[in-house]
This record gives C-alpha cells, structure tokens and sequence, in this order.
C-alpha cells in the first residue's frame, strides 16, 4: 500500500470514531506531509477508546516503516563517558534501542493531548502507538488517583526500538526552585532506577526530566541527575548501563561538563 494511501485510511478510521473534527480535517491538503501531521495530530486528541484490531495492524506497519526511516541507534554501541556504566547521547530518543527509555510524563499518565506538541510526552506516544496511550488508561484506572511527583510506572514500548517505556511525573517550577522541588527531581530518577533494577533491565535512557515545560533549571536538573544516578549505581550490585539523553547543544554542553570526555 501506498504511504499517502496507508495515511489516508488511519485518518478515515480516526475521524469515524471522532466526526467532530471531519470538517477541520476536510480543510488540510491532500499531501503527503500535511496528511502525515493530521494523522498525528488525530492521535494526539484521540481519548483512550477500544481500539479497532484494523487501525492497530495499519498504524502498526506506518509507525515501523518510519522507525527504519528514522534509524534505530544501539544504545549498547554508544561510547561510554569517563564512567564506563554512562553514556551521553544527542538524539531523538525514540530513536534508542533500549531496556528502557525514560518518558516525562504529566499527573494523569495518558500522554499530551496537544496536537503535534513538542514536549517528550507528544513525541513517545506519537512514536509508540496508541496502544500506549491505552495501557496507561488502564495503569492509571487500577491505581484510582493521578500519578504523583516522583514515582515510576513502567509500559511496553510498542513501535518504539526500546522494550518498555517508564513514565515519571517530575517537579513543575512556578516560581524559585525549593529544596522540595530538588528532592522530587531526584525521585524521578531514582524510582526509574529502581523499577528498571526491579524488572531486570539492564539499559535505561534519561530525556532532560522537568526542564521543558515544566520550568526546572537545566544546569541544576542536569547536577541532580547525574549526582542521583551514580549514588544508584554506586549503591547497587547491577550492570545497568544508564544513557542520558540530550535534545539541545547547551544540555549537552552541561552534561558534558559534568561527565568528562568519553573514553
């Protein structure tokens, strides 16, 4: 099946479950690029709903191809920094094959709702499917309450190169950065650890937790996240390899200081 043909009949399948948006949608043009965004942005709003065994093998054969497009990176080729257990890489983290990869998730777990967003949260479940978005839904209906600050959960990673995708709801900065606030950020790294450890992973990558749209300082979210995860490595008996994994030159410029030149 043609791309532009596969596109058009995952967008078909979005807007029979969701007619509200059949009139903007008839407004976008009938190419390639603006059918492909429509697509994402027809999954970005779509609520956790049953989803059709059709539109999952469909979405499914798009989201694979365009992952081999992308390029797969083994995070196990990745040279490691001066601590041979740490790696830091410049990426797009959907690209990472994997354990793990670290999602920066909000309260309610179910991933952005934004259409084509460019935080991390958009990014992953783009990537990954909605199968992703709905097994939050169901995580996040057994638990009964929105996901608090600091924890961990743990999701398959569907379309994605990694295994699983571990969701953790960091620290929001509305004003002066508080010991509290610090504290917290340092739980998020610390519950991925101990959940991947938990689980028997052995490779987990980091995006920049809290410093996007949540407003924490990039410089001293990069000191906690270093500083937690080597007190992890330092204390426990595991071979897991962490890789932090950077967007902007200036993050890698600070993490880079923090971890030395790679060996």
């Amino acid at each position: 099946m043609q791309r532009l043909e596969l596109i058009k009949k995952l967008n078909a399948f979005l807007l029979d479950e969701m007619p509200q948006y059949r009139q903007e949608a008839a407004q976008w043009e009938e190419n390639l690029p603006a059918q492909r965004r429509l697509l994402r942005s027809l999954m970005n709003v779509r609520p956790p709903l049953p989803l059709s065994p059709a539109f999952v093998k469909l979405q499914d054969e798009l989201l694979g191809a365009e992952r081999e497009e992308k390029g797969v990176v083994d995070g196990a080729a990745l040279p490691a920094t001066g601590d041979p257990r740490i790696a830091l890489w410049q990426g797009d983290i959907t690209r990472l094959q994997v354990d793990a990869i670290v999602n920066a998730a909000n309260s309610a777990l179910l991933g952005c709702f934004v259409p084509c967003h460019g935080c991390i949260d958009n990014a992953i479940h783009s990537a990954a499917g909605l199968q992703l978005r709905e097994e939050c839904r169901q995580l996040m209906a057994n638990q009964g309450h929105e996901e608090p600050t600091g924890g961990a959960k743990m999701t398959l990673g569907y379309n994605l190169p990694c295994r699983y995708v571990l969701h953790t709801v960091g620290p929001i900065i509305t004003g002066e950065l508080g010991e509290r606030d610090c504290e917290a950020l340092s739980s998020c790294y610390r519950s991925c650890l101990e959940l991947a450890d938990e689980k028997g992973l052995r490779s987990v990558a980091f995006c920049c937790i809290s410093t996007g749209e949540f407003h924490f300082p990039p410089d001293r979210a990069a000191q906690i996240a270093v500083s937690t995860v080597r007190e992890f490595l330092d204390a426990e008996s595991t071979e897991m390899r962490v890789i932090f994994n950077v967007f902007k030159d200036s993050d890698k410029a600070v993490y880079r200081s923090l971890l030395g030149p790679n060996r």
